[in-house]
């Protein structure tokens, strides 16, 4: 399996991936970007940052030196959150940087997330694709010539990320925080003890053993003890990040979690207090919560491919205030675009502190209307053809392709999709009649993808 993925550079450490390859993607990389700059690559600043998995160090030097072989500048920030990346190359105006992570996944990965100028990401269908064609022909002799220099930007960006909130509008609140051992806990503790949070605490150190439960808060089995935790100590709310920090998830005060789409809903009515009148991007997964809500505060809302890559450049497209993905990727154009696990956590803070309700309060409105039956996988011999099989199953319905297939009817409507790198179809579908419609349309959707 290629390690060239949609959206970055990933695979098993020492197997799939090494620091020679990591040196080779460096040198590779540094290419690409200076193509796309339209730069020599002597004339590159590229920034570089690493997570806290075990690997991390080893092969951030590695991608490094091969970006310094070529002749490129770079500036590197050590151990960050992704976020941190994101701010460095904006804030700088740097042509592009690397953010030495594998995310959410386990701890035998490594991987690498690419973005040129303004932090616009990679992807497999740009600039991904061009790396995976230079390493494969071969790069031959190392021009060098290249430099570089260290960066500390702790506690800029906490002075920055502090401006993202009216202070006065917060209250202190009891929130239990995860970190999954990642970099959460140096990326947005010192923010919220300075916004006077009373916090629990839980895996809030980088650690790249992942001692206690794998950096994906997606999956239930990785949210049971912070959704105890909120319980037993009568917490406000709980807060989980991934293992790069770039994603926040929430439990409400009676330990339910807070699905994505109705998290993505609620920012998008605090943007559009901000700006009225302003777009937002929701990802053809979501609840119809998030147009609703968009129209409802008088704003435009458009639709984006999933995939941080793709909402990147369609936010700039659209000039979007903010968008929201199913998976927790929260994006805002006064940071670059990007995506950030601190800001979505500042905000519904700051919503809690104003309104008069607490956050299932807040949550159950969306509960009580909109019937989501979450991301369901399957494995299928054949995607396409299954996609296709399920569009014929609807003619008197709203068809659209964006990602996958799109299926609209009124009361209901579902997304097909199937998966980058494995031959599975993922489900989403909601109903708008009761959870028990939901129910049903999902598992008579199931049976046909799963009928062989």
């Amino acid at each position: 399996m290629s390690i060239f993925k949609a959206y970055d550079i990933r695979g098993l450490y020492g197997d799939q991936m090494d620091e020679a390859a990591a040196r080779q993607i460096g040198r590779a990389f540094v290419r690409v970007l200076g193509d796309l700059r339209g730069k020599e690559v002597c004339d590159l600043r590229v920034g570089l940052g690493r997570d806290m998995r075990l690997s991390a160090p080893a092969m951030s030097a590695a991608y490094l030196e091969g970006m310094v072989e070529e002749g490129a500048h770079v500036i590197d920030a050590g151990q960050v959150a992704t976020e941190l990346l994101y701010f460095l190359v904006g804030s700088r105006g740097l042509d592009g940087g690397a953010m030495c992570t594998a995310s959410h996944n386990p701890k035998a990965y490594t991987g690498v997330k690419l973005v040129r100028e303004g932090a616009l990401a990679l992807s497999g269908e740009a600039g991904i694709g061009d790396i995976e064609n230079l390493v494969d022909a071969g790069l031959g002799d190392a021009p060098g010539g290249g430099s570089s220099e260290e960066v500390d930007l702790w506690d800029e960006y906490h002075s920055v990320a502090l401006e993202t909130v009216d202070r006065d509008k917060v209250r202190p609140l009891k929130v239990v925080v995860d970190g999954g051992n990642g970099m959460a806990g140096p990326m947005v503790g010192p923010i919220l003890d300075e916004l006077g949070m009373d916090l629990v605490e839980l895996y809030f150190e980088p650690d790249g053993e992942f001692p206690d439960h794998e950096p994906n808060p997606l999956l239930e089995e990785n949210r049971r003890l912070i959704i105890e935790r909120v319980r037993s100590e009568g917490a406000d709310l709980g807060i989980a990040w991934d293992g790069d920090a770039d994603r926040c998830f929430f439990i409400d005060g009676r330990g339910r979690f807070c699905d994505g789409d109705f998290i993505c809903a609620l920012l998008a009515r605090i943007a559009l207090e901000t700006e009225p009148g302003a777009t937002i991007l929701y990802d053809p997964r979501s609840s119809r919560a998030v147009p609703d809500s968009v129209a409802a505060a008088g704003g435009k809302s458009a639709l984006s491919r999933v995939g941080h890559a793709f909402f990147k450049k369609r936010m700039r497209e659209e000039n979007a205030a903010f968008g929201g993905e199913v998976s927790g990727h929260y994006y805002f154009r006064d940071f670059y675009c990007a995506d950030s696990g601190t800001i979505p956590a500042l905000w519904i803070l700051q919503l809690l502190g104003e309104s008069e309700t607490d956050l299932a309060g807040l949550i159950d409105e969306f509960r009580s209307k909109y019937f989501i039956s979450g991301e369901i996988n399957s494995e299928v011999a054949d995607p396409e053809g299954k996609m296709a099989e399920i569009e014929a199953l609807h003619p008197d319905a709203g068809i659209t392709h964006l990602d996958g297939v799109s299926v609209d009817y009124s009361d209901w409507h579902f997304n097909v999709r199937p998966s980058n790198t494995e031959p599975l179809l993922r489900l989403n579908l909601e109903s708008l009649i009761s959870r028990e419609d939901m129910e049903e349309k999902r598992d008579e959707l199931l049976a046909v993808i799963r009928a062989g």
